[in-house]
């Protein structure tokens, strides 16, 4: 069966994406210069080209033209989605639920305020929002350095907002503020909840602003803090468990790919007939893993999680996920290794037959078609022979032990 023109584009499309190395920059660069974009062009169309002179009516409300409270949103929002840009490259989740509320501050604000060319930054912020909810599976990363940026960033806008709110509301507190080294030392007293008395707020404004920075505070420092220890404990006690038990000498072994039966009873055989193997799962099964078992826990098709695995100086690496398409991207992936493992390619679907052949794996095992197809010729009486078994479960590139390979399957 010849595969569809949508199956064919979308093949090359996967080539292209491993050929170009796509798994180290595709999509968190992409997103990452479009959320840069997304916080200049708000800093842009709000604060416009004269920095100084806005400079100046920020630090000093009573003259001419004053800047108006109502620019620290956008402000802040902004070089949040700058520094949050960073943490995109890294991959980290944490700086894409930063990015994902920021973006949506952004188009909340364009909504509702008064700006400049808010229409087309609401459309350029809701795109944000949907490329990022698009691409979540590929932030998955715990890094202490997109961490510290969090954290950092989030105390440091929470600083501008504290600081900069009691500037302004000066008069509405007792003795009244008029600098901005008395409006530091009144939001931080304020953040760390330390509350000495000898300033006050005086009105229903000031007071819940007073509230808002101490509970905004309470939660910016917990987690921060929490950000930035978690990925240490996380790393600590994976290093623990890790060492339970000797790691296998990964090195001309067997790599078995999914936890599927059919890789579960693969792995399982070839640790009976005495070969070494490794079993990469995306995820651990709830049921767990024997202890006994040489295993990594990753993303299949990530070059690093296969180095990991050993499959660049593996005998044979078997994809045998439940995904056909994922089975063809982790062949393209192994290929990249240059390593002398031959691929082998379970294919669960007869419809996805020729898709998966297109990436040419040494080996295409198919046991899940040949079922129905062995039930028809008992049940209809036709001779099933083993050279017929054969020829229908595997179909190889080329051939083996001098051998011509068998014919596909039709």
């Amino acid at each position: 069966m010849l595969p569809s023109p949508t199956q064919l584009l979308r093949n090359r499309l996967q080539q292209w994406h491993q050929r170009s190395g796509g798994r180290h920059w595709f999509p968190h660069v992409p997103l990452a210069i479009l959320l840069a974009l997304g916080g200049f062009w708000l800093l842009q169309n709000d604060l416009g080209r004269q920095w100084r002179p806005i400079l100046e009516q920020l630090l000093d409300p009573d003259s001419t033209g004053g800047l108006h409270p109502a620019l620290l949103p956008p402000l802040l929002i902004g070089v949040g989605m700058l520094i949050m840009a960073a943490g995109l490259l890294l991959r980290s989740r944490l700086a894409w639920t930063m990015a994902l509320l920021l973006a949506a501050l952004g188009a909340v604000s364009m909504l509702f305020g008064q700006h400049a060319h808010g229409h087309l930054l609401l459309g350029y912020f809701i795109l944000i929002l949907a490329l990022l909810a698009f691409a979540w599976r590929q932030f998955d990363r715990t890094s202490v350095t997109a961490s510290t940026l969090f954290a950092l960033t989030s105390v440091a806008m929470l600083l501008v907002y504290a600081t900069f709110g009691t500037y302004y509301l000066g008069a509405d507190f007792k003795p009244r503020i008029t600098d901005l080294v008395t409006a530091l030392y009144y939001a931080m007293v304020t953040m760390s909840t330390v509350g000495y008395g000898d300033i006050t707020p005086q009105t229903a404004e000031a007071k819940l602003f007073a509230v808002s920075i101490i509970v905004l505070g309470v939660a910016v420092f917990a987690t921060s803090l929490t950000a930035v220890i978690a990925p240490l404990v996380t790393r600590s006690l994976q290093r623990i468990v890790n060492r339970k038990g000797p790691r296998m000498n990964r090195e001309n072994h067997f790599v078995v790919i999914g936890n599927t039966p059919l890789a579960l009873n693969t792995l399982r055989e070839l640790t009976r007939r005495g070969h070494p193997a490794t079993l990469l799962m995306r995820t651990e099964p709830e049921s767990g893993v024997p202890d006994d078992v040489d295993k990594v826990i990753g993303e299949p098709s990530d070059g690093d999680v296969l180095r990991k695995a050993g499959a660049d100086k593996a005998q044979a690496v078997l994809a045998m996920l439940p995904d056909d398409s994922e089975n063809a991207f982790v062949v393209l992936a192994v290929r990249e290794l240059a390593g002398k493992a031959r691929t082998v390619a379970a294919v669960n679907d007869a419809h996805h037959l020729g898709r998966v052949q297109l990436v040419q794996p040494d080996v295409v095992i198919a046991p899940q078609i040949l079922g129905g197809e062995l039930a028809a010729m008992l049940l209809t009486g036709e001779e099933v022979t083993a050279d017929f078994v054969m020829r229908r479960v595997f179909q190889q590139r080329g051939g083996t032990n001098g051998k011509p390979a068998p014919k596909p399957a039709a």
